[in-house]
């Protein structure tokens, strides 16, 4: 795996009158790439403190619409947001190497969770995200370490389009951790028990029960919704991915290990038991979630040792 770091980015907003012709300006700036949010913030609020006077400046800590109405004339607003390199799966195919995706990167994207009624956070039903993307005006790397916004697009995804990035962003980590070399067994178990760990376990479930439930099939036993056979099939994939996971962790563990193993298997053979009526999976599609059941069967059957009569 590419260990190289490139550099972490952040959105930067400016707001309120002081700031002359940056007024409503927005800049991604280029960072260390261990710079977490809490520092450039706090970099950026004494730099514009000293210039314009304490209490003058404030941060606006959410992500949200500014309400330009709501801000107070005299002080001067920053807004800082982690964003991330945004790339097409097009360009994401194009690019396959860890350095190519980190050169010449000219948009960014950042989510806002929210709901209907005005909160950020609620139930899977009824979470919403609004994902922004930010073009700059030439690329990154570039001689500047901050470069101005010149267009910004806003796509507001419904519940169960939040749902299928969560999966789908579980199935990438899985199969990264998976195919790192050389492999890294902290790494790959600690993606794992984020998955399927008995902690979790209930969120995949959940999701499933909340969004394919009432799925309404067409003549060939697909969901006429897109969104659902979407879901669906990341589902499926996500199952895959366990399995190739936990077959990959079962070569790595050491000896004293074995039971945190057994644990793990036994959380992925009740997790697809209790998937396959929602998703679908049908019983020849099943063979990894027996094979583990079988593995996990002779590994207790290990422990116990040999049967002795009394």
């Amino acid at each position: 795996a590419d260990k190289r770091c490139f550099g972490t980015y952040f959105r930067v907003g400016f707001y309120g009158s002081r700031f002359g012709d940056l007024d409503g300006v927005e800049f991604i700036y280029k960072e260390p790439a261990i710079t977490k949010l809490s520092e450039i913030s706090h970099r950026l609020d004494v730099f514009y403190a000293d210039r314009f006077g304490k209490g003058i400046v404030e941060v606006i800590k959410d992500s949200n619409i500014v309400d330009r109405n709501r801000l107070d004339s005299t002080k001067a607003y920053l807004q800082i947001t982690y964003v991330e390199p945004y790339l097409e799966n097009w360009e994401r195919r194009r690019r396959p190497t860890y350095f190519e995706r980190n050169h010449k990167l000219y948009r960014f994207v950042y989510a806002t969770p929210f709901t209907k009624d005005g909160r950020a956070h609620g139930d899977l039903k009824d979470q919403y995200k609004r994902r922004t993307v930010l073009a700059t005006q030439y690329c990154f790397p570039y001689v500047k370490t901050r470069l101005r916004v010149v267009n910004r697009e806003q796509i507001i995804l419904t519940p169960i389009e939040v749902a299928i990035e969560d999966v789908q962003k579980r199935t990438r980590e899985l199969a990264a951790a998976t195919a790192q070399d050389p492999p890294d067994a902290k790494m790959l178990q600690m993606v794992l028990q984020g998955c399927i760990g008995t902690t979790v376990n209930q969120g995949p479930i959940e999701v499933a029960n909340v969004f394919l439930t009432n799925i309404v099939l067409d003549e060939r036993g697909k969901p006429m919704d897109k969104f659902q056979n979407k879901l669906r099939l990341c589902f499926k994939d996500f199952s895959k991915k366990c399995a190739d996971a936990l077959q990959k962790n079962k070569k790595l563990i050491q000896a004293d290990q074995q039971a945190y193993q057994n644990e793990l298997q036994k959380n992925y053979i009740e997790f697809t038991k209790r998937m396959a009526p929602i998703v679908g999976i049908r019983k020849n599609r099943c063979s990894e979630a027996h094979a583990l059941e079988v593995m996990h069967a002779a590994a207790v059957a290990a422990e116990l040792g040999p049967v002795t009569s009394v």
